[in-house]
């Protein structure tokens, strides 16, 4: 629906034009202390209008693995990635995450970053409404971090071992990406 060409973008692509410099660099500081804090992931924030002929949730399944994302290293994959794609058109917000997220994220955990910032983003203060939900974001993984230190076989039992990714990202980002399976309905939320 969205093409089978791969789009080149950074982690925060404002191409709606709603934030400004100060709060991209702001956000671009949010989104690099969660890597910081759980290396093995990244955030990225897409914004821009989806139009009508498009399905939010697909949008974001198809942006996350069509994306190549130019300032995210290698080793970080974009099964282990999370993005929040805002329509500030449609006023609409989702959040999808990699396949590497499965066993630790639920429709509901998306559902309730992206309800910490309903409120701001009805408001039009996108900036304040992102960082809540990356604020919640942090606490659930951490929390997410945490339940898996206690029980680590109820998570590993969902994880299948990612097969030399350092090589297929690098591939991939160099532009030979194989060909990549459609994303499976029903995980992230749009809201």
């Amino acid at each position: 629906m969205f093409g089978d060409v791969d789009v080149k973008l950074r982690s925060l692509t404002d191409t709606a034009g709603i934030f400004r410099r100060n709060d991209r660099d702001r956000l671009e500081d949010e989104m690099e202390r969660i890597g910081i804090v759980f290396p093995q992931v990244f955030v990225a924030v897409y914004t821009g209008s989806v139009g009508e002929i498009a399905n939010l949730r697909q949008f974001g399944f198809w942006l996350l693995n069509r994306g190549l994302f130019e300032d995210v290293p290698v080793e970080k994959p974009n099964e282990a990635g999370i993005l929040i794609v805002i329509d500030p058109d449609s006023k609409a917000a989702g959040m999808t995450f990699g396949y590497l997220l499965d066993p630790f994220l639920a429709e509901q955990d998306t559902f309730d970053c992206l309800s910490r910032a309903h409120a701001y983003w009805l408001e039009g203060r996108y900036m304040d409404g992102v960082l809540k939900c990356l604020s919640q974001l942090r606490k659930l993984l951490r929390k997410r971090s945490r339940q898996a230190r206690r029980d680590p076989e109820r998570y590993e039992q969902k994880v299948a071992t990612p097969v030399a990714v350092g090589d297929l990202v690098r591939k991939i980002r160099e532009g030979n990406r194989p060909a990549v399976a459609q994303p499976e309905e029903g995980r992230g939320v749009e809201r």
